[in-house]
């Protein structure tokens, strides 16, 4: 049964809907994990392998979870309750896709938090002329206070809260038609910057001549985790963002619309740091570190470094809060449809909740470094773990075993159909039946069993 479109706020716009969606799915993974995870597997192989899973494994989940919402005009829980009933096993994708959101927002924040400290440092000149363990060392004086972080924690919860109490159009979809194009300006002026350098030939090569033999079964699960992470799936924004769409909207084009700006986004920061870092004779591979550490000792060492550490840094601002409000609203979509509140009542308590849940994570590395959570894993370390590595593929394996098996498949063709996608029906569904739950399924296995989880259950018993 479909809900009357009369009943919920929707986009207003096709561009509102791209804008936002991709919003969601770019965020610091596009800007910051994917350039150095493609430094640590070899380059052009691993860009190869991931634009492989964004077409087998993210495209087809995407498009699944925005015809749940759209179907069904409910948030991600109440989502499968229409489709199901209250007590069916679906409703644990929900739930999990909901959890996943929370926590993941609640640690986000702090991260984010961070690319706002180093928007103000760069203003202040803080990089400038510094020797490079004097830079290397801001990051590690960050984590290491607390306050400082409860701080920005707290500036970027009302960041997100003061956006998504507005609502869908004059709320998201406003300050998303705001906040994307000034993303994307940034990127591509870091872009320019990058090809105009002297590494730009090195960077090229780098990201696109594959080289197979530094191709790896662990860079290969990488790569599909990833596909699936900088999407937003299973973290229940897309769904929620598609119960805001119009019926007439071809789902497979508004997919695409996202994926490929997703993208193009995370090809372009990689082409945007690779060459700067290459020109000054610096290693690519520099791991999570290298945002906050190496980057900024690269930009201490270049001509024009200050104006680019700022433009750089609010990139990083401007994404994370992209993506952070999709969180947010996807657990705001489920007290406003299942419980009934009201959007203001609804966000305000979800945001105070969210800072509570991330005060452990902005301690985790000063007053709470003692104490670990899984095995001698931080607090922060151990909620990214969870959401990270176990709640956002089991979210999405079940989304897709549920399309794939078990839902309607008259009621899948018509929303296809709706918005004249029909034609792509028998590809779609061999590729959500098959190919992505088992895709999905080998990566839960694999990085279980690489972060020792299996023997973490094991010593609990």
């Amino acid at each position: 049964m479909q809900v009357n479109d009369s009943t919920r706020a929707l986009w207003t716009t096709r561009l509102g809907f791209v804008l936002a969606a991709a919003g969601s799915a770019v965020g610091l993974g596009n800007i910051w994990k994917f350039p150095y995870i493609t430094g640590q597997n070899g380059g052009g192989a691993f860009v190869l392998v991931y634009l492989g899973c964004i077409v087998v494994v993210g495209l087809p989940i995407m498009m699944a979870e925005l015809m749940i919402g759209r179907h069904t005009r409910r948030d991600a829980v109440g989502a499968f309750i229409q489709l199901e009933h209250r007590r069916s096993f679906w409703l644990s994708a929900g739930w999990v896709s909901v959890a996943a959101a929370f926590i993941i927002l609640s640690y986000y924040s702090v991260v984010a938090g961070w690319t706002l400290d180093y928007v103000f440092r760069a203003l202040a000149g803080s990089f400038t002329g510094q020797p490079a363990e004097a830079i290397e060392g801001i990051f590690d004086g960050l984590i290491g206070n607390g306050p400082r972080q409860l701080l920005w924690h707290v500036i970027f919860i009302l960041l997100c809260l003061g956006i998504v109490i507005g609502g869908v159009q004059k709320g998201i979809e406003r300050w998303s038609k705001i906040l994307m194009p000034i993303l994307l300006v940034l990127l591509v002026l870091l872009f320019l910057n990058g090809m105009f350098s002297k590494g730009a030939w090195e960077g090229i090569v780098f990201m696109f001549r594959p080289d197979f033999t530094k191709l790896t079964a662990g860079s290969v699960l990488e790569a599909m985790g990833h596909a699936f992470f900088t999407l937003s799936l299973g973290m229940a924004a897309m769904i929620t963002y598609g119960s805001y769409l119009s019926r007439n909207e071809n789902l497979l084009s508004a997919s695409l619309r996202v994926v490929i700006l997703d993208t193009m986004i995370a090809l372009m920061a990689g082409l945007a740091i690779f060459p700067i870092v290459f020109s000054v004779g610096m290693a690519p591979g520099q791991g999570a570190g290298l945002v906050f550490k190496t980057i900024p000792v690269v930009f201490s060492k270049i001509t024009g470094g200050y104006v680019l550490a700022i433009l750089f840094f609010l990139l990083l601002a401007f994404a994370a809060l992209t993506s952070a409000i999709s969180l947010l609203e996807a657990q705001v979509a489920y007290l406003i449809d299942e419980r009934g509140w009201g959007r203001k009542k609804a966000t305000s308590f979800l945001a105070f909740l969210a800072f509570a849940a991330g005060v452990p994570t902005a301690l985790s590395y000063n007053l709470l470094s003692d104490w670990t959570l899984i095995g001698d894993l931080t607090f922060f370390d151990s909620m990214d773990l969870i959401a990270s590595n176990y709640l956002l593929p089991i979210s999405g394996l079940l989304i897709s075993i549920y399309v794939g098996w078990f839902w309607k498949g008259s009621e899948e063709k018509e929303e296809l159909i709706a918005g004249d996608a029909g034609w792509i029906y028998p590809a779609w569904h061999f590729l959500i039946r098959f190919v992505s739950p088992t895709a999905v399924a080998i990566v839960l296995i694999f990085k279980a069993k690489d972060t020792g989880f299996f023997n973490w259950i094991a010593s609990l018993f």
